[in-house]
């Protein structure tokens, strides 16, 4: 009878834990994220620090709808990196699609390079892969963006060209 009881508590305080954790739980909406409102939108990149001493220099292009972005990338070379089928006389467009987020005053982007209409691009000229920049938000106003990159730690000034509102959208 003794050997009962720890048993009965046993399975009763099982029952009871179990009850609570999968109360607990939830499952994630399938939907896109909300993203953040001040940048929803297109903007452009204005002047290009140091593009007149640079040898290689790309202008960007933001389309931030939600917690999605799509990046345009639009570079101006006067060296030949790349095959002499790719160099196109220095100029090329390159084309991203990801997600953003931002922690405190620092933008994540985390996306793939794709082929022109935002699909995915496997091989061809140009990058290939994880497109992972990462930003510090020095300035934010209604119609202009000051970005620092934090991999070649040259500003950014990006210029509200379209203001879109979010509108989220199944994630299927």
């Amino acid at each position: 009878m003794l050997s009962f009881i720890p048993t009965r508590l046993f399975a009763i305080y099982y029952i009871a834990s179990c009850t609570v954790a999968l109360g607990s739980c939830k499952f994630n909406e399938n939907m896109q994220g909300k993203g953040r409102d001040d940048v929803q939108g297109v903007w452009e990149e204005g002047t290009v620090a140091y593009q007149n001493e640079r040898l290689q220099y790309s202008k960007h292009q933001f389309r931030f709808s939600c917690d999605s972005v799509y990046v345009t990338i639009k570079t101006f070379a006067n060296v030949n990196t790349y095959p002499d089928s790719c160099f196109n006389n220095g100029r090329w467009t390159e084309y991203a699609k990801g997600v953003y987020e931002t922690k405190k005053d620092t933008l994540l982007i985390t996306a793939t390079f794709t082929k022109p209409d935002f699909k995915q691009k496997i091989s061809g000229c140009y990058r290939t892969g994880q497109y992972l920049p990462a930003f510090v938000i020095k300035k934010s106003t209604t119609d202009t963006l000051y970005l620092e990159g934090l991999q070649e730690h040259l500003p950014f000034y990006l210029i509200l060209k379209e203001r879109t509102p979010c509108i989220q959208k199944p994630l299927n």
